[in-house]
């Protein structure tokens, strides 16, 4: 009877641990599994961080080309700007170095009249 009840309780024992292990190997599988449905989960994410990285760096790159071309553009207005100043200056300049050149003339002419008007008036005074 004794030998009975410690080989049911040995049968029992064996049966336990054969459906432990079972178990134990189901939890460890669904663990697995979680884990990689986790990787998973996890690596979508980081390759759509990957992606928008990358269309960030390629938009940046662009912003960076364009920002170029406004500054050569902007320097190019500038200096045409600026020699359109000069331009501008440089015609105001001529406009009254042409002014006083004219003024002088005048004055010349007005001085020369006044000096034929005086001859005239000589040589008419000096017959009487």
């Amino acid at each position: 009877m004794l030998s009975s009840i410690i080989k049911e309780h040995q049968t029992k024992q064996a049966a336990k641990r054969i459906v432990q292990e079972q178990k134990r190997k189901e939890c460890i599988a669904a663990a697995n599994d979680l884990t990689q449905a986790l990787v998973d989960h996890l690596n979508v994410g980081v390759a759509q961080a990957y992606l928008n990285q990358k269309k960030l760096d390629a938009e940046a790159k662009l912003l960076h080309q364009g920002a170029i071309n406004f500054a050569k553009q902007t320097q190019q207005w500038l200096a045409l700007v600026e020699n359109f100043s000069s331009a501008l200056k440089e015609i105001g300049d001529v406009e009254n170095w042409a002014r006083s050149i004219e003024n002088d003339m005048k004055i010349i002419t007005d001085t020369l009249e006044k000096a034929y008007e005086m001859t005239q008036e000589q040589p008419s005074s000096n017959m009487q």
